[in-house]
């Protein structure tokens, strides 16, 4: 099924994040977490995919599964960067031979290991570029794009971020999902910009349960912005990991029940693979 279809049919539409295990982790250890996430009944699924293309080949063998044996539709994060064309076409060979009907289409990071990598080497250099050419390969694809609320780090002024996510949305997107934020203010506001100037395609919140402290590296890395309050609540049970787990826990759940209480089209749960948490946050939300 095409995602563009639950949208059509449903709000909001629910679904969940996940990761393949390490390159030197057997694969099999992702199936009791997918076995967990079933019965939580989520529209869909999605699979990330590793900077630099790395685990591309395990983020489409565990997208395919989640589809033919856990009967949850899936969709692909797939990424141009450090690709030929040759690669690119390659694995969208790859993901009709597996069924693979929709995908999450970025840029991607640079790997890890190449600091000084060069992306205008890239045979596209950006989302938009890799949709458009999906598109005229596969135009039953479903197509997915990353929105960021507070615009991308790499471009110094919102008014050209959306309209590069306007040009985006025009190459073939159906629906986007949001970076992570944690004022829904921000969600409202990127809202009503992005139909101003014509982006009418289903918006889904993207939102990261603060699991632990690290959200602090992980939100300056991508600079988004953490409110005064949950920077003071995060300090606050930064040496009690449970009681921050159960705050964060709690923090996400409201967040969500406020963004349906408003009409949001969808809401995609990072994970981090935990089967758990994400049930908690379901029940607390109203979702379960």
């Amino acid at each position: 099924m095409r995602i563009i279809d639950l949208f059509n049919s449903k709000k909001p539409v629910v679904s969940f994040e996940i990761f393949p295990p390490k390159i030197d982790t057997p694969i099999e250890t992702i199936f009791d977490a997918l076995d967990k996430f079933k019965s939580l009944n989520p529209d869909y699924m999605s699979v990330t995919y590793g900077a630099g293309g790395s685990q591309k080949d395990r983020t489409l063998e565990i997208a395919s599964k989640i589809k033919s044996s856990y009967g949850i539709e899936s969709m692909a994060h797939f990424t141009c960067v450090g690709h030929s064309i040759e690669e690119i076409n390659k694995m969208l060979e790859s993901m009709k031979e597996n069924n693979i009907q929709n995908i999450l289409a970025l840029r991607g990071d640079f790997p890890a290991d190449q600091p000084d990598f060069d992306f205008s080497k890239n045979s596209f250099k950006h989302a938009s570029e890799l949709i458009s050419h999906t598109k005229s390969m596969n135009r039953d694809l479903c197509i997915g794009a990353a929105a960021y609320l507070e615009g991308h780090p790499e471009c110094k002024r919102m008014k050209d971020d959306l309209m590069n996510l306007k040009n985006k949305v025009d190459c073939g997107v159906d629906f986007l999902v949001t970076q992570l934020f944690f004022d829904n203010r921000l969600f409202y506001d990127f809202q009503d910009k992005a139909i101003q100037i014509g982006i009418n395609c289903p918006i889904t919140a993207g939102i990261m349960p603060i699991f632990s402290t690290r959200i602090k590296t992980m939100t300056a890395r991508s600079e988004c912005s953490i409110p005064a309050k949950l920077v003071l609540m995060i300090d606050k049970y930064q040496d009690n990991p449970d009681d921050l787990l159960k705050a964060g826990i709690e923090y996400a759940s409201a967040q969500i029940r406020d963004l349906i209480d408003n009409g949001v089209d969808g809401i995609h749960l990072y994970t981090m693979n935990r089967p758990k948490s994400s049930s908690d946050i379901l029940k607390n939300a109203g979702l379960l």
